[in-house]
């Protein structure tokens, strides 16, 4: 039968979605996954436009936002993972794909600022490059599940200032590379390093993510934490957050990321000159690699 007649009666997503499936039944579709992903949303596409009607306006609309994100992302910014956090698909994958059992640290997203190519930085040392923040010395051991110290465990650490701002936010403004850094555990799985304390901090108020938030009526809010990125041989990698329980934001974080096992004191300490400084101590807690490794996907 002739295409146009076997797509009679059919609306043109539909006739989509058949051309999907005639294409998979003759070989031309190698990729069964990507064939049922289509199917699917091509699906929900025409139960959306059947529900809302949209106008042209309302598409030029959606292509222009689309448009937009594209725009905004680039070597520094990835407006597209911002998108992905703020909509919840980031977390919700996480959930999916890394789930960790009790006792665990659970994965969060990495979200848009991590970068592979942080320097190392030696146990005690300080990922402070300017100076400016109250002082915060970070101590923790890296363990597994069993409760194992992990030995030489790669640490990766990055976080916002005491603006709520990431360095590659504003590369003119801070030197490369501050407040992140890779340290490697010692042979009881310990590390340490001082950095400053970091504040919490709305998305980017500036693209096309934030505008959608706003008119939704949306927290753009996110509380106070450091990201930390674990790796040791024969373990999952994990990529989580440590908040700060004392932030106003907790209840109200804007890309899902805070869980109760994430949450951790800053504890404040008096100083000889007046100057606060303050101490955090955690642990973390690998899984044994039997299932997919879990890397940087998203999250602010």
């Amino acid at each position: 039968m002739p295409p146009a007649m076997a797509e009679a009666g059919l609306s043109p997503l539909e006739a989509f979605g058949a051309r999907i499936e005639a294409g998979a039944r003759q070989g031309d579709a190698p990729n069964a996954r990507l064939v049922a992903a289509m199917l699917s949303v091509t699906g929900h596409m025409q139960a959306v436009l059947d529900e809302l009607r949209p106008d042209l306006d309302e598409l030029r609309a959606l292509v222009g936002f689309l448009t937009e994100v594209g725009y905004f992302t680039d070597s520094r910014r990835q407006e597209w993972v911002l998108l992905a956090d703020a909509l919840g698909l980031s977390a919700a994958i996480e959930d999916i794909n890394a789930p960790r059992p009790q006792g665990a640290t659970p994965n969060t997203p990495a979200g848009p600022f991590y970068r592979a190519d942080a320097p190392d930085v030696p146990l005690g040392g300080s990922l402070c490059l300017d100076g400016k923040g109250e002082s915060l010395r970070v101590t923790g051991q890296v363990r597994a599940l069993a409760g194992t110290p992990l030995a030489g465990a790669r640490v990766e650490v990055w976080h916002a200032n005491d603006q709520g701002l990431y360095e590659n936010q504003e590369p003119d403004q801070q030197p490369e590379f501050n407040l992140r850094g890779k340290l490697t555990a010692d042979p009881q799985g310990r590390f340490a390093f001082h950095t400053i304390r970091p504040a919490g901090y709305a998305l980017p108020g500036d693209g096309p993510v934030a505008m959608l938030l706003t008119r939704l009526g949306l927290s753009l809010d996110r509380p106070a934490h450091l990201h930390f990125r674990v790796s040791a041989p024969g373990y999952q990698t994990l990529t989580t957050q440590i908040f700060d329980r004392a932030d106003p934001a907790i209840g109200r974080d804007a890309v899902f990321g805070v869980k109760p096992e994430l949450l951790a004191e800053f504890r404040a300490h008096p100083s000889k000159d007046g100057a606060r400084t303050h101490s955090l101590d955690l642990n973390l807690v690998l899984c044994p690699l039997d299932k997919r490794d879990s890397g940087p996907v998203g999250g602010a």
